[in-house]
């Protein structure tokens, strides 16, 4: 097992996603909750100041990829790439800067370099299929934002490869491993996002009917329709294994947003408005999201979920949640390191001042691109 840390469904030896480094701070970082009357509101050039900062202390203009930490000891998660390549493309949509637009396509060629010209058959490159499939969200994405024909090409290579390897043509679903341990909602919502994308893109109705496929495989299996809760994978003939994670959540929610979209079935809608409550009535503390991960890859987490709870949002017309996202990105940024300008995977606590990775810096960071300031 080459050196992996993993931290799903860890005591039966499976996860849904692999780490290249267990990354340990210094233990004694000992952090009080800042009270609620200190809160207080970002603003767009408190964006621009947070994107500046997390870059100045974590991308790598030479290999144009992301460190993992702020002493830069190492290049971060091969899947963390793609998804801090979306958080440059919010800041583009936000900014319509040319500067930034500049940036979307190095981060591209970063990974051409690093990652064997987005080679999906080498196998010591990629080591999981959900690995790839966040490239291939993100390449989809990056295509409907810039036009790059190999934008699109990669992504559609990706995701038949990923299809043709991941996919159970008895059972249904995506298995998330190359030994086809487990079923995971890490690879399953997100095959339905791309799958969405590539449909939006080149209008290839097999797509859909695969997005399709496994939403309602995903909703089977990994599901709660009750409650909204999405379970973190399935094994087998074993009952799905609930353990909340905000990234299921959020892509169980954009999934959902994305499907009612083209297809306008409401129940689609209704999946993702669930999902979304449940996250904050059963997964937050006084409103705040869960602060997950312990100094490794699930700081990156809520990352993800902002980009899908911002998709309900706004593509999907549900406005109630806004004032509950702005406040977890107002406390995110009123608890940051304020020499630094690096904002935290704790939000309720003051960011420490040492040692911090970027997996845990990009959440805040990303919020307050896609989320408005509060008036």
């Amino acid at each position: 097992m080459r050196n992996l840390f993993y931290f799903s469904f860890i005591s039966i030896g499976l996860a849904c996603m692999g780490c290249t480094k267990a990354y340990h701070l210094p233990a004694a970082q000992v952090v009080k909750p800042v009270p609620a009357a200190v809160i207080t509101n970002f603003t767009l050039k408190d964006a621009d100041t947070a994107y500046t900062a997390f870059n100045n202390y974590f991308y790598n203009p030479a290999n144009k990829l992301y460190y993992n930490a702020t002493d830069k000891s190492g290049v971060g998660a091969i899947w963390t790439q793609a998804i801090y390549w979306d958080l440059a493309m919010d800041v583009y949509e936000r900014t319509k800067a040319s500067a930034q637009l500049t940036m979307v396509n190095d981060i591209y060629a970063g990974g051409v370099n690093q990652y064997d010209n987005y080679n999906w058959n080498n196998t010591t490159t990629w080591f999981i299929y959900d690995d790839m499939m966040w490239w291939v969200t993100a390449l989809a994405r990056a295509n409907q934002l810039t036009g790059n024909a190999a934008y699109l090409q990669n992504s559609i290579a990706g995701f038949n490869h990923v299809w043709a390897g991941s996919y159970d043509p008895v059972d249904g679903g995506m298995f998330w491993d190359f030994q086809h341990s487990g079923k995971n909602a890490c690879i399953n919502y997100p095959t339905v996002i791309a799958a969405v994308r590539l449909y939006q893109i080149t209008k290839d109705t097999s797509y859909l009917s695969k997005a399709k496929s496994i939403y309602a495989w995903s909703k089977a299996n990994l599901f709660n329709a009750t409650s909204g809760e999405v379970a973190d994978h399935k094994i087998g003939n074993n009952p799905p294994g609930y353990q909340d994670y905000t990234y299921n959540q959020g892509t169980a929610i954009g999934a959902g947003v994305m499907l009612y979209d083209v297809t306008k079935d409401a129940s689609y809608l209704a999946d993702a408005e669930l999902a979304a409550d449940y996250t904050q009535n059963s997964m937050c503390t006084n409103g705040i999201l869960p602060a997950e991960g312990d100094f490794n890859e699930q700081g990156v987490l809520k990352a993800i979920f902002a980009q899908y709870i911002m998709m309900l949002i706004n593509d999907g017309g549900q406005k109630q949640y806004l004032s509950w996202i702005q406040q977890n990105a107002n406390t995110a940024w009123t608890n940051r390191d304020k020499a630094r300008n690096l904002t935290y995977r704790n939000y309720a606590v003051p960011c420490p001042t040492g040692i911090i990775q970027s997996y845990e810096a990009s959440s805040g960071v990303t919020f307050m691109q896609i989320c408005p300031p509060s008036q």
